[in-house]
């Protein structure tokens, strides 16, 4: 893989108030990338909405034994691929056992990992080292 063209790191404490400033650097990248032929308003919205439930995820569910802990997110634009990875702390969970939504009985919650498994191309969550990474991708061209 190539190097990165962009590369954004935010460090931000396990604290819902920094979820507009976390979405709105999603929002600000998309609207800039040189590269992208889509409908980059419809990808600016798309980045927030991923970025911001991302992030609600690592803070509620990261984050239960230590409150002053803090949340990573790391963005890296390639040539044609956009890597997103969101690290935390906590137990972890399993992706593959996430159930889809109920449409027709919908709760408040519980929608975050079907927004980013439809709008992005690919998304895991692993363990490395002492952090939980949830990766997702989506592909520029």
């Amino acid at each position: 893989m190539c190097s990165s063209v962009i590369q954004v790191e935010v460090i931000i404490p396990t604290q819902t108030k920094y979820l507009d400033l976390i979405g709105s650097i999603g929002e600000h990248i998309a609207r800039e990338l040189d590269k992208f032929s889509g409908d980059r308003e419809a990808l600016a919205y798309h980045l927030n909405l991923v970025l911001t439930e991302a992030t609600i995820n690592a803070i509620k569910h990261g984050t239960l034994t230590k409150p002053d802990d803090t949340v990573r997110i790391t963005i890296n634009i390639h040539e044609n691929e956009l890597n997103i990875k969101v690290y935390d702390h906590g137990q972890g969970f399993d992706l593959e056992s996430v159930q889809l939504p109920d449409f027709d009985h919908p709760k408040e919650g519980g929608m975050g990992i079907f927004f980013i498994r439809t709008l992005m191309d690919s998304v895991t969550y692993t363990r490395q080292g002492d952090c939980n990474v949830l990766e997702i991708i989506k592909y520029l061209s």
